[in-house]
């Protein structure tokens, strides 16, 4: 009854917007040029003494609604100002040159423009971003772009994952000004990072497979590029306030100088953002900080320094391992949540003996990013930028340690296993006994049992970018833009686990690390009472390790520009070599502690080129080869937490691609189609566990590929001034195309034998009891995986969206985006038990149920005491359906719903209210 009651309002709400449509105003749109005809970013299309104003796009293109009569002013630093009287279709709109503008070529080279470069490109501009965003996580404001899958996963403040083209976050490259963000170790991206970025993005870009950029290391899926105001900042400030479901809070300020007589320009963003988390006992606290200062010092050299960041706290729910079945929230969480949402339940929720809360999940992170900006106008065709940086972090997660001795496992400490509710430490209400385990240890003669310890991860990240552009104009107006530079990265990690909370023990026991420790590489272990030594807070337990990546690399490419910019050829190229280290701190003393150093060179070549027909109709074509160095976690180093072995068998991915597409414009109409082929060769897949007699494993799976093609089709439609319609449909075939094998190694990198019933039969490694006679394997331990054939997991392969946004009267705008995903297939983990009986056919996937949801916005501008303001709102999943947004099924049986587990739902309907009053 209520989505009935909900679906009529919706349909009167927007039949009265639609109703109420002032047919007197007029749609007004063009595109913004430089006096080279490039299009401008940024610029400012204005409707003088009203509050009306838009900012052109990635492609010069500015859209707003004009009351009739009146001009439109369009104005950019640099430049001269325009006045224009209001047209619906004004066409190209050059702007004079005022003070010679200097462009930064590391921001623009990552930059793709339509009807120019040739690849698949989606950009969301500020005014979207400001209007759709609300209380989301910043890459979910593209979940209307085709090949993108954004979701919410655990469901914790900024642990968003975003995958393209069936491509995991880790193999999607995340630049900032042309910077890129990506982990050094791992690849991901963590979004808390960088949740204050949206009220200072000019634009996002995201370039669908090979993209434009040409850093020396490119990505194998995509790449979404985020490009900050600086320079171009306009003056003024705003201050907003905002506020949600589940007792969301923000609050903030921003102002700006704009460029000044003096040259100099400033602008500063502060924000805070808080709540209780729409998850079962997930709050959060997020301070975001951006500043930027620039001065322009003359007509050919300009600086900018810009630092921003996030300082946040938040829990979140388990690892998807510990994710219930959906059996388990119709049983566990219906029960348990006393009458909210089922799949809001958080197993690892729950109080000690004295009432208090506690939590395993905690996490908390500072990523300051640093970047410093040169650009030197060397003459008329030429210039050089560079981009000097620097990234520390101070980040750290919970996680339980349990003494290994009498049968305490860390396993223990798990709210849910393979989708099975843990009743070990369960109350009657449902929520975690941490009071049992604080008994367990005030009972115990051997102290803690179980213990609580923080995994910090810390790094320093300092890197340059300097890219050189020579520009070559001809008689007959051909252009050839050659561009080159270096890439060069310097990457240290520290990683340790340190104890925090012994749980009203008296000490505790590192045993179940310490034991697997060789007195060969650390001498302390030579003394059987190192194993029980007592340790207190502070302590460090488990691993304790500094990963090192060096990364040189050049890159060039060429464009070349003919026949009246109908025709445009790129070529580009790159080589770059990654050198990985390691200092073992915990299984090594000093005179072990260095690992070897491993070098992986790599390179890339790829080319394109790009038809105009006409003024609407453009193809384009294009093709490419990356060589890319394996990670460093599970890839140079199989067992990167706890050894210096390094992995001996580790080459580079690679991949090849082609894609073709066709675009029309007009001012009614844009629609783009796109088609893909991408074969992924040697993906770098590294599985570890542990045998059922105690020892650890690792192996390393070659011969990883997997095939991605697909086609997707972008529609935007203005059938009338006050109505735009979007669509997006993107249908994605994707499978793993080869079968893998590896060995199995121990940690310290050595060969594993042959394991039957669960054992190893026999292992190379030195014996304690007799050190001259090494214990010798027999036959090295292999497994094959048989999974050619399988689908791909982990985002949906049929996807599609319709966004409508109605623009009624002067300062209203009213919309509403439904999305949709279909054919998402359950993913699979390949255990010790799995693995250690030699062949693993992998069955089919479970094809998950189709999703939906449908999301309503809505903005208006009015004056409030002689300001500026604006009021938002958003209503997301309105209809509160719920769907499934990732699911695993059991290796060797094909996937149902009933042998589903790490099950996560989307969430259900939330909304957000913010006023920003702009001075």
């Amino acid at each position: 009854m209520m989505k009935r009651l909900i679906l009529l309002a919706s349909i009167v709400w927007l039949a009265c917007v639609a109703a109420m449509a002032a047919p007197g105003d007029i749609k007004c749109s063009g595109v913004v040029v430089d006096d080279q005809g490039e299009p401008i970013i940024g610029a400012t299309v204005s409707v003088p003494g009203t509050s009306i104003a838009a900012a052109t796009d990635i492609d010069g293109r500015f859209s707003l609604e004009v009351p009739k009569g009146k001009n439109i002013h369009i104005s950019y630093i640099g430049y001269k100002s325009r006045d224009l009287k209001a047209a619906p279709s004004m066409g190209d709109i050059a702007l004079d040159v005022e003070a010679q503008m200097l462009k930064d070529v590391v921001i623009e080279q990552s930059a793709a423009k339509t009807r120019l470069t040739p690849v698949a490109v989606s950009t969301v501009g500020a005014q979207t971003i400001d209007l759709k965003l609300g209380n989301q996580d910043l890459p979910e404001v593209l979940k209307t772009t085709p090949g993108v899958w954004t979701t919410k996963q655990g469901g914790g403040f900024g642990d968003a994952k975003t995958n393209v083209r069936g491509f995991k976050s880790e193999n999607v490259a995340v630049m900032i000004n042309g910077i890129p963000v990506n982990d050094m170790e791992w690849g991901g991206v963590y979004w808390s990072n960088f949740a204050g970025l949206s009220d200072v993005t000019s634009n996002i870009q995201v370039q669908r497979g090979l993209g434009a950029t040409i850093v020396s290391s490119p990505s194998v899926g995509g790449t979404i590029n985020i490009t900050t105001r600086t320079i171009d900042s306009e003056k003024g400030g705003s201050v907003w306030y905002g506020m949600g479901n589940d007792g969301l809070n923000t609050y903030g300020v921003k102002v700006s100088t704009g460029l000044m007589k003096n040259g100099w320009a400033m602008t500063f963003l502060g924000s805070r953002k808080w709540g209780d988390g729409y998850v079962q006992y997930t709050p959060y606290n997020n301070y975001n900080y951006f500043f930027n200062l620039s001065k322009r010092i003359n007509e050919n050299h300009q600086i900018s320094l810009t630092a921003f960041g996030g300082q946040q706290n938040h829990i979140r729910r388990p690892n998807q391992r510990s994710g219930l079945s959906v059996m388990g929230y119709q049983t566990y969480g219906k029960e348990y949540m006393d009458g909210d949402c089922m799949y809001k339940y958080n197993p690892t929720y729950g109080y000690d003996k004295y009432g208090h809360v506690k939590t395993q999940n905690k996490n908390y992170s500072h990523k300051p990013i640093i970047q410093l900006n040169h650009i030197w106008k060397i003459d008329d065709t030429s210039s050089l930028s560079s981009a000097l940086y620097a990234s520390f972090c101070d980040a750290g997660g919970y996680s339980g340690q349990a003494t290994g001795l009498n049968g305490y496992s860390y396993s223990d400490w798990y709210g849910a296993t393979d989708g099975v509710l843990s009743t070990r430490f369960r109350r009657p209400d449902g929520t975690f006994d941490y009071g049992a385990i604080q008994e367990i240890n005030e009972n115990s003669t051997e102290g803690s049992m179980y213990a609580m310890s923080v995994g910090v991860n810390q790094h320093q990240w300092y890197g340059l970018v300097s890219s050189y552009k020579k520009e070559f104009d001809f008689q007959n107006g051909d252009v050839l833009n050659i561009i080159g530079g270096i890439d060069m990265r310097y990457y240290r990690g520290t990683h340790y686990n340190k104890l925090v909370d012994l749980y009203n023990g008296e000490y505790f026991m590192d045993y179940s690390s310490r034991r697997g420790v060789s007195a060969e590489l650390n001498a302390a272990a030579a003394d059987p009472s190192w194993q029980y030594e007592h340790l207190g807070v502070g302590d460090i337990v488990y691993k304790n390790y500094r990963g090192y990546t060096a990364q040189e690399g050049i890159y060039a490419q060429g464009e070349y520009t003919m026949m009246d910019n109908k025709f445009n050829f790129v070529l580009a190229g790159s080589v770059n070599n990654t050198s990985y280290w390691r200092h073992e701190l915990f299984y090594a003393d000093k005179a072990h502690r260095d690992s070897e150093t491993v070098n992986f060179w790599a390179g890339t070549i790829k080319g394109g080129a790009n038809w105009n027909i006409d003024k609407r109709n453009n193809v384009f074509f294009n093709a490419g080869y990356i060589s890319r160095a394996p990670f460093f976690q599970g890839g140079a180093f199989l067992s990167y937490s706890t050894s210096n072995a390094t992995n001996k068998n580790a080459v580079n991915e690679k991949v090849v691609s082609f894609e073709a597409g066709y675009g029309y414009q007009s001012r009614e109409l844009a629609v783009t189609f796109n088609a893909y082929y991408t074969k992924w060769i040697d993906k770098t897949m590294a599985r570890g566990g542990t045998m059922d007699d105690g020892n650890r494993y690792t192996i390393n799976l070659e011969g990883v590929n997997a095939r991605h093609m697909g086609v997707e089709l972008n529609v935007n439609w203005i059938p009338v001034q006050w109505l735009n319609v979007e669509g997006m449909l993107s249908l994605g075939n994707w499978e793993w195309c080869s079968n893998a094998s590896g060995y199995f190694f121990n940690n310290y990198g050595q060969p594993l034998g042959e394991i039957k019933n669960g054992y190893v039969v026999g292992v190379e490694y030195p014996n304690p009891s007799n050190p001259a006679k090494p214990i010798k394997y027999t036959t090295q331990a292999k497994a094959t995986v048989n999974q050619k054939g399988v689908k791909v997991a982990d985002s949906p392969q049929t996807q599609g969206s319709v966004s409508v946004s109605f623009l009624p009267f002067k300062g209203f705008r009213i919309g509403a985006d439904w999305v949709a995903e279909a054919r998402t297939y359950s993913d699979f983990s390949l255990s010790g038990s799995t693995l250690s009986n030699g062949t693993v056919n992998v069955g089919d996937p479970w094809q998950i149920p189709w999703g939906q949801q449908f999301d309503l916005f809505a903005s208006y501008s009015f004056k409030i005491a002689g300001v500026r303001a604006r009021l938002y709102g958003n209503v997301y999943n309105v209809f509160n359906n719920y769907y499934i947004t990732d699911a695993m099924t059991n290796t060797t049986s094909n996937g149902t719903w009933e042998n589903a587990y790490g099950v996560f739902y989307s969430f259900g309907r939330t909304y957000s209210i913010r006023m920003r009053i702009n001075f």
